[in-house]
């Protein structure tokens, strides 16, 4: 096993000040794979220390050459990738087809940041007098705390420090403890690019312990989080209370409608990879099928053989689908299996853990699948985060749009149709901050902005895109007459 790793503060890996350290497991065998130093309140505050002392002249450095640390920061983890996506496997579960592709994300997020540090700017307007000049310009918030979660481990930490950074912010991240390594690759990165001292920091712990101070301290000017939606309501509530600006992108309850028109084939293909790929820990996965009445009994039958169709093992293996991150989500998920058994809902397949000796060790649980569903349960309409598939029968698409509505998450939804029809009705009045058309609920353009309604986001601000760089600035309109 690896050394314990330290936190990095002011441009070095230390200790924590508690001196204490936890394992990280594999959560396909139980074996512990790293080790990580548990982070005080204290040294939060020190990283918020070194980022504040530094943001002045990060913030005067040319955007260009900001941009040119991104983009060697993304070449040195294309050079890393597949070390990387092995760590992201051996510590979050997912496939290693998957862990790869996360990398090759998050590299590509960094290239197109370290491209936008160039461009960022503001705009001209015309003015009220011939003797005077009216422009806007964008100028970074100052020190900001991103907090990020275990399931997309490098995607989401990249998503929020490169943006940050291309803007002139310092920063201090705070991963999920239970996936650690591939944001400290990011950094080990930054610091070889040559990013200066203190500009961004990371710190490794309890996020009760760390959050209030991320949140909290008087210089920090800006919070990005990723999480649940009931510690993400918390973050907000604590951050704006001395107005921050705050960003909070949370849960969601994701559908896909399925039209009788629909491409029948791609519909299952979509649902089952939205809803199974990645273990179903995404908040965009697809949770829940609203199938109209004329191919609702076909469409059970047959993504239930696309669940039974997939191999599920350790994501070091060629598998399709990995474990759970830990025994609390796989007990969860196991919980929602029985909830749903309760409440009437038919299991078509699936609903248990593999029965094979290899899979004693880990947090594995089959793909599963449920018909009969009634849009009250709680099955549709609480997130399970788990590969857990709700089949619910409509008549007609009214219904099925009020049925994709008529939970507390807003986040990703989709439908297939080849009605034109439909597809505005659908795009116009669902309730989501993502509508797809033809298309899985879960995969994102890097460059357009990505977040949610209702109980899946604060509705502040979005991520990524130009929607990044509007949450990490402030504009400033200048007049100047001569």
């Amino acid at each position: 096993m690896p050394p314990a790793s330290g936190i990095y503060v002011d441009g070095e890996w230390v200790e924590s000040s508690t001196g204490e350290t936890t394992g990280v497991e594999d959560p396909a065998t139980g074996e512990t794979v790293g080790e990580i130093h548990v982070a005080s309140a204290s040294d939060a505050e020190r990283a918020i220390e070194a980022a504040v002392g530094a943001q002045a002249e990060w913030a005067a450095t040319p955007g260009p050459e900001r941009g040119a640390i991104l983009r060697r920061t993304g070449e040195l983890l294309a050079e890393r990738k597949d070390g990387v996506a092995e760590t992201l496997t051996r510590e979050e579960g997912k496939t290693l087809a998957e862990a790869s592709g996360e990398v090759q994300r998050a590299v590509d997020i960094f290239h197109y940041y370290g491209e936008k540090a160039r461009e960022i700017g503001g705009t001209v307007k015309a003015a009220s007098s011939s003797e005077k000049r009216l422009r806007t310009e964008k100028e970074p918030l100052g020190t900001v705390s991103l907090i990020t979660p275990w399931n997309y481990p490098i995607a989401i930490p990249a998503w929020k420090l490169a943006p940050a950074l291309a803007t002139g912010n310092t920063a201090v991240l705070k991963p999920a403890t239970v996936a650690p390594g591939p944001s400290r690759a990011i950094v080990e990165c930054l610091a070889e690019a040559g990013l200066p001292a203190g500009v961004a920091n990371y710190v490794t712990g309890s996020g009760s312990e760390l959050g209030p101070v991320l949140t909290e301290h008087e210089d920090v000017d800006g919070v990005s989080f990723t999480g649940s939606t009931v510690v993400g309501t918390g973050v907000y509530q604590s951050a704006a209370a001395d107005m921050k600006r705050v960003q909070c992108e949370m849960g969601g309850k994701n559908p896909t409608v399925v039209a009788p028109s629909a491409d029948f084939e791609a519909a299952v293909e979509a649902v089952g990879a939205g809803a199974f790929g990645v273990t179903g820990q995404a908040c965009t996965a697809c949770s829940r099928a609203v199938v109209h009445e004329d191919v609702y009994d076909e469409f059970v039958s047959a993504v239930a053989d696309y669940a039974e169709s997939l191999t599920v093992g350790s994501g070091l293996d060629d598998v399709d689908m990995g474990p759970h991150v830990t025994a609390d989500e796989l007990e969860s998920t196991l919980e929602y299996v029985d909830i749903a058994r309760d409440e009437g809902a038919t299991l078509v397949t699936g609903g248990g853990r593999p029965s094979d000796d290899d899979a004693a060790a880990g947090h594995f649980v089959e793909p599963t699948v449920f018909a009969d569903v009634e849009s009250d349960m709680r099955i549709a309409r609480e997130e399970v985060f788990g590969p857990v598939l709700a089949v619910i029968e409509v008549s007609d698409l009214d219904e099925a749009i009020a049925v994709a509505n008529d939970v507390e998450f807003g986040l990703s939804a989709s439908i297939f149709t080849q009605d034109l029809s439909e597809t505005h009705a659908f795009t116009d009045r669902v309730e989501a901050g993502v509508a797809k058309v033809n298309e899985k609920t879960t995969g994102l353009e890097l460059h357009v902005p990505f977040g949610g309604y209702k109980g899946s986001s604060t509705n502040t601000y979005r991520e990524q895109g130009d929607a990044a760089i509007d949450f990490f600035t402030s504009t400033k309109t200048v007049y100047l007459n001569y």
